[in-house]
C-alpha cells in the first residue's frame, strides 16, 4: 500500500487497530523517517517534538517515531500525553526552538483510528507539503545518523505559556471562579489540573479528565449534541460559572455559560468574532462556507467583514494568512467545528487558546453582573436546520458528484438565488439557504439546510428531494425530513 492512500488533506489518519488496521508502528516509523528527510531538504534543524493523545496505540506510535527519528540523527524531544498546539509551540519556545514537530493523533475519531500531524515553525503542512513526505516515504527516503531522545516536562513549557496570558490580562488570577473543564477522556485534563487551579480556580466539578483512549462517556468533539448535553448539565448540577469543552488533542474547543447555555458553532464564532472585532474595527472573519445568514448580519452589524471560504481547517487559515500578507486585518480564521487560528498567536488552531480568550471575557464581563452569552444576544438563531450526508457509490464517485452540483447550480440560477461561494452551491430560497458541497475527504454530498420559520425544513427538504431523485441515490435522509 502506497502511503499516500493515508492522507486525509494535511494529516495522515488510519485505522490503527483490528484486522483491517492499515497505520502500523512501521508505517510510522516510515513516514517519520521521511518528514526528517523532509526537513533536511528545508534547511531546517533536526530537533522534532513528538507526542501523542489519549488513545490506545499512543505510546506504542510515539516509541517508534521518537526512535526512528534518531536513528535518523535528529534530537528528539518526546513530549508524552500532551495536545496538538503544545507539539506546534516546541518549534516556537526559545527553550527548544524545534525545526519539526509531530503529534499522534486522529482528532475525535473512533478509538481504533490514528495518526500523525506535523508543524515547522511556519506551521502545519500543507497539503502539497504532506504529500511530498509521503512520497519520500513511499521511496524509503531516510538519513543515517546518531541522535538522541529526551524526556521531560515539555508540556510544562506550554501551561506556562497559557497561565501567562490569562495573568497579563488577569493579575489577580482566578480566585473565586469555578470552571468546568470536560476532557472527553482525551488529552486535555491538564488544562484544568495545572493551567486554572494553579491560577485559582475552581475545578472540582471538571469531569472526564483522566485520559481513555475507549472514549467511554461521549465522543470527544464540542460539536457533538450528548457531548455538549452533558458538559450543560454538569455546568448547572455544580453551579459552576464557566465550562469548556475540548476535543482528544486540544486543538478544538467550545464553552458554556454559568446557566447552561451552549456555545458552539455560529453562536462560538459570533461570540469570538464579538470579542476581536472590538479589539480590531472593521476586521475581516474568515469562516468555513456552511456559517449561517445570522452570523453574517452580526458580524456586519458589528463592522466586520465576513468572508465564506472552503471547509478544512488549514483551507480557512491560509486564506486568512493571505489576506494578512495583503495588507488586510485578519485576527480570525475559525471553522464551525471548533478550530479557531488567531493571528496574534501564530493563526494555530488551539482549543486551549480560544477557551482562554472566552474565560478572559467572561470572568470580566461577571464583575459586570452579566454573562458573556449577553455579547451574543442579538444573533439571530435559525428556526430549523439540519446536515444531510448524501452518500456517492462506484469508482466515478467524484465526476457524479461534481456533475450533481453543476446541476443544481444551473437549477439554482433558474429558480432561486445562487450566492457567492468559495466550494459547493449555496442557494438562497423563500425560507432560507441550502448548501450542498463534495466532502473534503469522502464520497459524500453533505447538504446543510437552515430555514428561518417553521416548516421550511420540511418544504425545503421536498424541493431537495424532488431535484435528486433522478441522479439514483440514497435519499433516506432528507425523506425523514418530509
Amino acid at each position: 500500500m502506497s502511503y499516500l492512500a493515508l492522507k486525509s488533506g494535511t494529516d495522515v489518519r488510519g485505522t490503527a487497530m483490528g484486522e483491517n488496521a492499515n497505520l502500523t508502528a512501521k508505517g510510522v516509523s516510515d513516514i517519520a523517517a521521511a518528514f526528517a528527510y523532509w526537513l533536511s531538504d528545508q534547511g531546517l534543524p533536526l530537533r522534532v517534538a513528538v507526542g501523542h493523545d489519549s488513545r490506545l496505540t499512543g505510546e506504542e506510535f510515539t516509541l517508534a517515531v521518537c526512535n526512528e527519528l534518531a536513528k535518523c540523527g535528529c534530537e528528539v524531544f518526546d513530549c508524552g500525553l500532551c495536545s496538538t498546539p503544545s507539539i506546534f509551540m516546541m518549534t516556537k519556545f526559545e527553550q527548544t526552538q524545534c525545526g519539526g514537530g509531530i503529534m499522534i493523533t486522529a482528532s475525535h475519531h473512533p478509538s481504533d483510528k490514528n495518526g500523525l500531524k506535523f508543524f515547522t515553525p511556519s506551521g502545519g503542512l500543507s497539503s502539497g507539503e504532506l504529500t511530498k513526505v509521503l512520497e519520500l516515504a513511499d521511496d524509503g527516503k531516510r538519513l543515517q545518523g546518531q541522535g538522541k531522545i529526551s524526556k521531560g516536562d515539555y508540556l510544562g513549557l506550554y501551561c506556562d505559556f497559557i497561565k501567562n496570558m490569562i495573568l497579563k490580562s488577569l493579575p489577580g488570577g482566578l480566585s473565586g471562579y469555578k470552571v468546568v473543564v470536560d476532557a472527553g477522556s482525551g488529552a486535555g485534563g491538564f488544562f484544568a489540573d495545572r493551567i486554572l487551579a494553579p491560577l485559582g480556580a475552581d475545578v472540582s466539578g471538571s469531569q472526564f479528565l483522566e485520559p481513555d483512549g475507549r472514549f467511554p462517556f461521549h465522543q470527544p468533539n464540542p460539536e457533538n449534541k450528548a457531548a455538549m448535553a452533558s458538559i450543560s448539565e454538569r455546568v448547572k448540577e455544580v453551579k459552576a460559572d464557566f465550562g469548556i469543552i475540548f476535543d482528544t488533542d486540544v486543538d478544538r474547543s467550545a464553552v458554556v455559560t454559568g446557566s447552561g447555555v451552549e456555545i458552539n458553532r455560529n453562536r462560538l464564532i459570533a461570540l469570538i468574532s464579538d470579542i476581536l472585532l472590538r479589539e480590531n474595527p472593521g476586521a475581516y472573519i474568515v469562516t468555513d462556507s456552511v456559517t449561517s445568514d445570522g452570523l453574517a448580519a452580526f458580524i456586519a452589524s458589528r463592522g466586520g467583514n465576513h468572508i465564506r471560504y472552503k471547509r478544512g481547517y488549514r483551507n480557512v487559515i491560509d486564506f486568512a494568512i493571505k489576506l494578512t500578507k495583503e495588507g488586510k486585518c485578519a485576527p480570525l480564521a475559525i471553522e464551525t467545528s471548533g478550530h479557531a487560528a488567531f493571528e496574534e498567536n501564530f493563526f494555530l488552531d488551539d482549543g486551549a487558546y480560544l477557551a482562554v480568550k472566552l474565560l478572559i471575557n467572561a470572568v470580566m464581563l461577571k464583575q459586570e453582573g452579566k454573562e458573556i452569552d449577553s455579547l451574543i444576544a442579538d444573533l439571530v438563531q435559525p428556526q430549523e436546520e439540519a446536515e444531510i450526508r448524501i452518500k456517492l457509490s462506484g469508482d466515478d464517485w467524484k465526476a457524479k458528484g461534481q456533475k450533481i452540483l453543476a446541476d443544481m447550480e444551473e437549477w439554482g440560477k433558474r429558480e432561486y438565488t445562487l450566492c457567492q461561494s468559495y466550494e459547493g452551491v449555496r442557494i438562497n430560497n423563500e425560507h432560507g439557504f441550502f448548501m450542498a458541497r463534495m466532502s473534503v475527504h469522502d464520497p459524500i454530498i453533505p447538504i446543510n439546510i437552515e430555514c428561518n420559520a417553521s416548516g421550511g425544513l420540511k418544504q425545503t427538504a421536498s424541493v431537495l428531494y424532488k431535484f435528486l431523485q433522478p441522479y439514483g441515490l440514497d435519499l433516506e435522509g432528507i425523506k425523514q425530513l418530509m
